[in-house]
């Protein structure tokens, strides 16, 4: 009832000699537990204004048994009634100079926090509400279910502003600065057993650790020609690389090791479909360099969440594809730094046309605008021109879209764990929109959906039909791609029945469970 995880928090304090046990919220401000421990001290109420704030003449000290000072705040270590905490009220000007120091302290993160967040509109309601409630929170004469009412509501309020700006994106920018100590990861010597896989829909991405898997991404950019043909540095490469490793969160399925799945699912389609006959090198370039930057700094929650709660992603792109329109910032403020511009031997008007070509297909991996992409693409794809230019942005836009999503086409022992890393993804997002009180969808409610659910409908309706869309310019991708998607959709609808008749089997004994229960 003490931990720090716990909703309550209980505190021993020794009152000449007594020991006095006072139990609070873990979501109790200092204000809040300072008057809770003036009470117990039966400090008259005199000097506890309405706002819970303490009189200036009167400062609580709280030491230890050791004689240590404690930090009166909900996070408080946790003591026991051998061990009481000793509380000390100090009056007149003895913490005067503290004080100021620490008024000055809160008005520089008050000033900072007023610049990031953008909350001054919000800043006079949230006080005006607060103090609304707070002044109900009158521990005399009040029964336990109304202080736990209000705590609630205050709970709501500090909730409400945290969830408008749950992605602190600014933390981030201290990741784009491009890293100095190149080369810092080694320069793996990769077989040529390893090259070849690395060529295959099938290769296995959960056997390298991220030093390899930056080897790897290296490797690709040099096989392709890309390094030799634009005279890239390899150094920049290589800084540039790991800049992008730094910038993909530690999240179950929008990590780092997704966006080396999805290039290398790239990479493997310019092998296969033999895409450097028909493209140019730039077109290539783009789409390698696209793969590797398309969700920089996911987050974690996808932008229907980012919509739903007002995050500051949606309300900086005006709910139009938050997350791609963030990834692409993130990509080109990395392309910023000179020490991690692959790009720099470009002229202008070259550059121009990389950034609008990666940006197009970075905002096209939004899953909202799926029909839209595949729609336009079924109308050129019978009578597909490689010399149109807008037939072939389709073509690149629906190929990243198909290496996005395209961890079904891998062999069972390497898909089915992605499976687990997403369906976790998603739970972790509709338990915080419960909480949030916003609209849950089915499929990531962990409460409705399982492995199989989650599967079918998706490779039947999305995977199978884009696949076979392109197989139409590419039937060389029919037995490495659209077999290997229809044998999971088998495998899974398997599975379902299983599930189903389990389910079934269960619900007749607890039917029979009760019909015994009722005789």
């Amino acid at each position: 009832m003490g931990s720090a995880s716990s909703a309550y928090r209980v505190i021993y304090l020794d009152v000449d000699g007594r020991i006095q046990k006072v139990v609070f919220s873990r979501f109790c401000s200092p204000y809040d537990i300072k008057e809770l421990f003036c009470t117990a001290l039966g400090i008259p109420r005199e000097s506890v204004p309405a706002l819970s704030v303490l009189d200036r003449n009167t400062t609580l000290s709280l030491l230890d048994s050791t004689g240590a000072m404690v930090s009166i705040d909900p996070t408080m270590p946790h003591n026991s009634e051998r061990s009481p905490y000793r509380v000390v009220p100090l009056i007149g000007g003895q913490l005067a100079d503290k004080e100021e120091l620490f008024q000055n302290v809160l008005t520089q993160v008050a000033e900072q926090f007023s610049r990031a967040f953008k909350i001054n509109e919000l800043k006079t309601e949230v006080t005006n509400r607060l103090a609304m409630l707070e002044k109900r929170v009158e521990l005399e004469g009040m029964k336990v279910v109304e202080i736990e009412k209000c705590r609630s509501d205050i709970k709501k309020l500090r909730e409400e502003m945290a969830s408008r700006n749950n992605s602190n994106f600014l933390d981030d920018n201290k990741k784009l600065t491009p890293r100095r100590d190149v080369p810092s990861y080694p320069k793996y010597h990769l077989s040529q057993e390893t090259v070849e896989a690395l060529r295959q829909p099938t290769f296995d991405v959960w056997q390298w650790e991220p030093n390899e898997m930056l080897s790897c991404l290296e490797h690709m950019y040099h096989d392709l020609n890309l390094v030799k043909d634009f005279n890239m540095n390899p150094i920049t490469l290589k800084r540039w690389l790991l800049c992008v490793h730094d910038n993909y969160r530690v999240n179950p399925f929008h990590n780092f090791r997704h966006c080396f799945c999805v290039t290398q699912m790239m990479y493997s389609m310019i092998c296969l479909c033999s895409l450097q006959e028909i493209f140019t090198q730039v077109d290539i370039l783009i789409l390698m360099t696209a793969a590797v930057c398309h969700d920089l700094q996911h987050p974690g929650y996808n932008n229907t969440y980012q919509i739903n709660a007002r995050t500051e992603l949606a309300v900086r792109y005006n709910d139009i594809s938050p997350l791609e329109n963030h990834h692409c910032a993130v990509a080109f403020q990395i392309f910023s730094q000179p020490d991690c511009n692959i790009f720099s031997t470009f002229d202008a008007e070259a550059f121009k046309q990389i950034r609008q070509g990666i940006i197009t297909l970075i905002l096209a991996t939004d899953m909202a605008r799926h029909g839209e992409i595949l729609d336009s693409f079924k109308h050129k794809v019978d009578s597909f021109d490689f010399t149109d230019e807008e037939h072939v942005t389709c073509l690149k836009m629906v190929l990243i879209k198909c290496c996005d999503i395209s961890n079904e086409v891998r062999p069972m022992e390497v898909a089915e764990p992605w499976v687990d890393c997403l369906l976790e993804e998603y739970f972790m997002q509709s338990d915080r929109e419960k909480a949030e009180s916003l609209p849950v969808a089915p499929f990531m409610d962990r409460e409705k959906v399982t492995r199989p659910t989650a599967q079918i409908g998706f490779i039947k309706f999305v995977l199978i039909p884009m696949f076979e869309t392109v197989m139409k310019l590419f039937p060389q991708i029919e037995d490495v791609m659209i077999q290997p998607l229809k044998e999971s959709r088998d495998r899974y609808e398997e599975l379902k029945q299983i599930d189903d008749a389990m389910n079934e089997v269960q619900k007749k004994k607890s039917e029979n469970l009760t019909m015994g229960k009722k005789k």
